[in-house]
């Protein structure tokens, strides 16, 4: 797996209700959110990939639906370097994915139905009161990229 990169199983628990996931605790992981948001994602369609120099993202793919999650780490420090991940997550694989900045990421939904991510970022979007550049390398926009979604 590529270094830095977390990735925790989470656990349903059923009953004639439905279920509860913990998808998130202070105790378990030293990543530390500043905001969160739902993304609904429809089928065949690919987000990123994209990276942020700065910042982390922590995301929980519980379903509906699956994702195929995209990992390419660019920090030339890292043990990992140019290691490329794939990973299904989601209904099907229940995960909590924390990416570290440097770490290129996207995912595509590869359910018939419509899927659900969840992301908590430990950086405000556009900083405090939305007044600073986006941290983003948007990869998807260059035609030259060498990450690809198919």
């Amino acid at each position: 797996m590529i270094e830095g990169v977390v990735i925790k199983s989470l656990k349903k628990y059923n009953d004639n209700r439905g279920y509860l996931t913990e998808i998130w605790r202070s105790d378990e992981l030293e990543h530390k959110p500043e905001m969160s948001y739902i993304s609904l994602t429809l089928p065949g369609v690919v987000r990123g990939p994209h990276e942020h120099r700065y910042q982390a993202d922590c995301f929980i793919f519980i379903g509906p639906g699956d994702f195929d999650l995209h990992l390419w780490d660019r920090r030339e420090e890292s043990s990992t370097f140019k290691q490329y991940e794939k990973i299904r997550a989601g209904e099907s694989e229940p995960l909590l994915v924390v990416v570290p900045p440097g770490v290129v990421h996207g995912y595509k939904c590869v359910s018939k139905e419509p899927a659900l991510s969840i992301n908590l970022p430990d950086k405000l979007y556009k900083g405090k009161d939305k007044k600073e550049e986006v941290d983003e390398i948007r990869w998807e926009q260059d035609k030259n990229s060498p990450y690809r979604i198919e």
